[in-house]
């Protein structure tokens, strides 16, 4: 099994995506979170500090991370698991410092999550459970946040909710 780490970096209600390039073998030309593999002997909120430097050159504050959720996808030696987390603050501006993987990076309005080719469905839902938005527990028309096209399973916030206008 791999084990990935994603970090949602929000800001004035947008959410940095990274565009993965359409040569990627695994999931091509799609918009996802950055992140990336967790390293042996590191913990996910290690390997998310190390993964957002390396992708982006941001340094994020530690204490401001917290779990969103985790996805599920695949099965056998190519299943992954997805620990997806918010960030809460960050030293720097992020850039795209991996262009052999990324061919753009866009700060996207939460409302329009949506509309993008994602990864997984599910992360626009886990997004829009984030506090800071009105939105929050809201799933958009187009996603079923337990099961997305890709049959990825999730565990997380958004998919908890019984009563949509409950906060977390």
């Amino acid at each position: 099994m791999h084990v990935v780490v994603t970090g949602a970096l929000v800001e004035n209600g947008a959410v940095l995506l990274v565009h993965r390039r359409p040569t990627k073998r695994v999931y091509p030309d799609v918009w996802d979170l950055p992140g990336g593999q967790v390293e042996a002997g590191e913990s996910e909120l290690q390997a998310l500090a190390r993964e957002m430097h390396e992708e982006l050159g941001v340094q994020i504050v530690a204490e401001s991370a917290s779990r969103l959720g985790v996805l599920h996808a695949g099965s056998g030696e190519d299943a992954v698991h997805v620990g997806v987390w918010q960030i809460g603050d960050w030293v720097g501006s992020p850039t795209n410092r991996a262009p052999d993987e990324h061919d753009d990076i866009a700060w996207v309005a939460i409302s329009e999550l949506g509309g993008l080719p994602l990864v997984h469905g599910v992360l626009a839902a886990m997004v829009h459970s984030l506090p800071e938005f009105e939105c929050a527990r809201r799933h958009s028309d187009a996603t079923d946040c337990n099961q997305d096209d890709r049959e990825t399973k999730a565990d997380c916030l958004a998919c908890a909710a019984t009563d949509s206008s409950s906060r977390r």
